[in-house]
């Protein structure tokens, strides 16, 4: 009996399909085309010879074929030892064939893959789509593994939206049975989300639910902007990310009823539809705490509680509340106190009571918490995220919350934190896994500013230096009218403490930007911060610094008088407070920052000085989250004693705080003209300021995917107080309190550069020496 499988040759251009095709057939066929005869014919070998083999050990094909010498075997059994060879994967053909006493296993060995490239791909890298395949270089080549690569491949480009990528893979034969493995793949186009909509929803607009979702629409700027790439993964978050919304605004009885995404007739877009079902939305009711524990001193706790009835429910400051009371509970010694909360629905009067219950949690402690994953991190910066250290009382809320801590660092393209038992049922073990990400940049641009014109930029930053955390910022600005060179250093855990240390450097250099003298400063500046409160936040630092005015062009006397005094090194001492609702919020669409803060220093002429500053900025959303309401309150007071602060001491307004008017463009001046006969017009700067801005952004009748919207605003402000007026050849101007008022409108446009904010300004109130600027381009910030 004679049972042989003969594999086609890899020659130069054979397809691995081909290949995998021949064995799928001979296989199929091998035992029909046996002799029915041969069936039932046993046999016994004295010896068994392998021939064909060069790589493969012969004790290795006897363990695969599973024959013993002298051991009776049927046809069948014959035919079961050749399926388990070829199952190997080790040989491209197999014949078996009994020769009276003697078996003969003839074997080609598949060739060793010698190396493996890609070819067509421009989107995705050589060595991106290396980590993709698992065929590797050395190894033994498999036909079926090469085919499994090339869909692997492809569902990677599926992931970045090229859904008609194809990939075929190629063997070309070498030497000493050794092949090259080519990866040949087609790319095709970015197949883009057209358009996204909205059934059932009445609550919140179309326009409004989109800029909830990652996916958004292809607009003009759809060969840059990536998240307008249809992928099935971010469809899925999307969902989460609407009922998080809704959840969040008090919708409890929300749901998505389906997803309908359509591919165009061209087969170049998506056209995607979310059915959603609002239901009603829910305000708190009661909110009570209790307890059965004798040592609970319930009243503590419901006085420690800060929603109010009334509030729209959201399931987050539930969780705040919880986490609010446990640490409560913790600072009163009261340890393994867990808090449960039950929520009792009124449909009546639409309101969900909560019930936070305090209750003994079991007697379980962390007995260690083990990193992995930290190449370069080190293992004391994810420790610092936890509450908790080895010993500690187990609490699951404050182990999700260090879980959420660690993935803010974004340090880690992925984090997973898991507890489980540890040496004893009273014990668990936190694990801690993370995937290392990029965190430094080096990027070179160009800037554009009203005042210093245009510039290039170089700036290096590093977001976790050394591994410790630490950020590290290196830039270097150079503009028409102006030099800015900077080191920024900050240490989030000075001392292993909750402390925040930073340490600025700057120099900047200006020539003749918008007054008649060039500036030189430098600025030495550590400083401490660290939380006083849930909301607050103390700032205290050191300041040194030089301050000079120099080469003067045509001015007046008061000016020449405070450039000849030359360069003067000051020290000072300050604090800023900030209380900031952002952070800890019960609205998530309302905030508040106030902030607050003083400097008080001395110059090498032995003059004091205090500067005191003031903000105080408000927003919030109103006509369902359409429209976005702010206010700023901003002041600062400069005292100076004997008078000796100069221009550049004193506070010079722009539209950065002033919007309608050129940076120094209102406030104190001198005019005149010099014994020369030129006539000088000089911004002395004030003493004190205080402006007011209030503006509305809402969105215009323009395609959402373009990414603008508009607003208006109006803004009042004055800058006062000199301590010399004295001069012989001019008039000072406006050294009284006299406030400007500025209307304008704004264009808001978020472009693949960076968000870009255009202002149209019209002066109300304004006085006859004052330098207005009708349109201004900046970076848009938002608070």
């Amino acid at each position: 009996m004679t049972i042989k499988f003969r594999g086609q040759k890899l020659s130069s251009k054979a397809g691995v399909r081909t290949l995998i095709g021949a064995t799928a057939i001979v296989v199929g066929l091998g035992a029909a085309t046996l002799p029915a005869p041969v069936l039932a014919q046993t046999y016994s070998f004295n010896t068994v010879a392998i021939e064909g083999n060069k790589r493969i050990e012969p004790g290795t094909i006897l363990s695969y074929a599973g024959i013993a010498r002298g051991q009776r075997v049927s046809a069948a059994e014959l035919n079961d030892a050749y399926q388990r060879i070829i199952a190997s994967g080790l040989f491209e053909s197999v014949e078996i064939e009994p020769r009276g006493s003697r078996l003969v296993i003839k074997v080609v060995e598949f060739p060793t893959v010698n190396r493996i490239s890609f070819e067509g791909n421009k989107r995705i890298k050589d060595e991106d789509l290396s980590a993709v395949v698992q065929s590797q270089s050395r190894r033994v080549f498999s036909p079926s593994l090469a085919e499994q690569d090339a869909a692997r491949i492809t569902e990677t480009y599926a992931q970045q939206g090229r859904l008609s990528a194809r990939v075929q893979p190629r063997v070309i034969r070498r030497s000493d049975n050794r092949v090259d493995l080519i990866f040949e793949v087609f790319e095709g186009g970015v197949v883009e989300v057209e358009r996204i909509g909205f059934a059932g929803n009445k609550a919140y607009s179309d326009s409004r639910l989109r800029r909830v979702l990652a996916t958004k629409q292809a607009g003009i700027f759809r060969a840059l902007i990536r998240s307008d790439t249809f992928i099935a993964d971010r469809i899925e978050f999307d969902k989460q990310v609407l009922r998080d919304f809704y959840s969040s605004r008090g919708y409890v009885d929300f749901r998505i009823t389906g997803v309908n995404a359509e591919l165009a007739e061209e087969r170049d877009g998506y056209f995607v539809n979310f059915n959603v079902e609002e239901g009603q939305q829910f305000k708190f009711g009661e909110i009570t705490a209790t307890s059965d524990l004798p040592e609970v001193d319930t009243d503590l706790f419901q006085r420690a509680i800060k929603v109010r009835p009334g509030k729209v429910y959201s399931p987050s400051l539930v969780e705040n509340e919880i986490a609010r009371l446990e640490r409560l509970a913790i600072r009163e010694g009261l340890n393994f106190i867990r808090v449960e909360p039950r929520v009792t629905r009124n449909d009546r009067d639409l309101t969900l009571d909560v019930e936070l219950l305090l209750t003994k949690g079991p007697r379980v402690f962390v007995e260690r918490i083990d990193i992995e994953g930290n190449t370069t991190t080190l293992d004391q910066v994810v420790r610092r995220q936890f509450g908790t250290v080895e010993g500690d009382p187990f609490n699951p809320r404050e182990i999700r919350e260090s879980a959420e801590r660690i993935r803010a660092l974004g340090f880690f393209a992925d984090a997973q934190v898991e507890a489980r038992e540890g040496s004893s049922p009273q014990q668990v073990v936190v694990d801690v896994n993370v995937e290392e990400q990029p965190t430094g940049s080096l990027s070179f641009g160009a800037t554009y500013s009203s005042t210093t014109g245009t510039g290039i930029t170089v700036e290096f930053s590093e977001r976790n230096f050394l591994g410790r955390g630490q950020q590290l910022t290196l830039g270097v600005t150079t503009a028409s009218e102006s030099q800015n060179y900077k080191f920024n250093f900050y240490e989030p855990a000075f001392l292993g403490r909750k402390v925040g240390f930073g340490l600025a450097l700057n120099y900047v250099e200006t020539d003749n930007l918008s007054v008649g003298y060039d500036t030189a400063t430098g600025t030495f500046s550590p400083s401490l911060s660290f939380p006083i409160s849930e909301s607050g936040r103390l700032n205290l630092r050191y300041t040194a610094d030089f301050k000079e005015m120099k080469n003067p062009g045509d001015v007046g006397d008061i000016t020449a008088a405070e450039v000849a005094v030359g360069k003067v090194w000051q020290q000072s001492l300050g604090y800023s407070f900030s209380y900031d609702t952002r952070r800890t919020g019960l609205d998530p669409n309302s905030g508040v920052l106030l902030e607050f803060g003083q400097d008080f220093g001395i110059d090498d002429n032995d003059e004091h000085f205090l500067i005191t500053s003031v903000r105080a900025i408000a927003q919030t959303k109103i006509m369902n989250e359409e429209v976005t309401l702010r206010a700023t309150l901003e002041g600062g007071a400069l005292d100076y004693s004997g008078g000796g602060g100069r221009a550049i001491d004193r506070f010079l307004l722009g539209p950065s705080k002033l919007r309608g008017f050129d940076y120094a463009g209102i406030g104190p001046r001198e005019i005149g003209t010099t014994a020369g006969g030129a006539a000088y017009n000089d911004a002395l700067g004030g003493n004190y300021f205080a402006v007011a801005r209030f503006e509305a952004e809402f969105p215009l009748p323009v395609p959402e995917e373009y990414g603008i919207s508009g607003g208006v605003f109006y803004d009042v402000g004055s800058l006062w107080g000199l301590d010399n007026t004295t001069t012989s050849t001019g008039t000072v101007y406006y050294e009284d309190f006299t406030p400007r008022h500025v209307i304008g409108a704004s264009i808001f446009w978020d472009t693949a550069i960076g968000p870009l904010r255009f202002n149209w300004t019209k002066a109300l109130t304004k006085e006859r020496f004052d330098q207005e600027q009708t349109f201004d381009l900046t970076i848009s910030t938002k608070f």
